[in-house]
């Protein structure tokens, strides 16, 4: 067993910072789609159609598979239901 410390989870399965950084992202727009969707209370077919998707693909986003999800079909899919993403770059 390792002794390494990681400051994420993503630090600690990715090989690069950049990598981490952008898991972390992706996790938090897939996160915030599944709230949206849960609250919305439709079913995936519905939910697909206002994605703009497949009812597989809605249905891989609420599973967290997160590996088959880029950034930017995810900034995407939260446009096509009317929520903002907003960026802030800290150092």
């Amino acid at each position: 067993m390792s002794d390494d410390t990681f400051t994420s989870v993503w630090d600690a399965i990715t090989d690069t910072t950049a990598e981490a950084e952008n898991m972390r992202l992706r996790s938090e727009l897939m996160m915030a789609l599944e709230r949206y969707i849960k609250k919305q209370g439709r079913t995936q077919a519905e939910s697909a159609r206002q994605l703009g998707v497949t009812q597989p693909r809605v249905s891989d986003l609420m599973r967290g598979k997160i590996q088959l999800f880029s950034l930017d079909t995810l900034v995407g899919m939260v446009a096509a239901v009317g929520l903002r993403v907003e960026m802030h770059v800290a150092a």
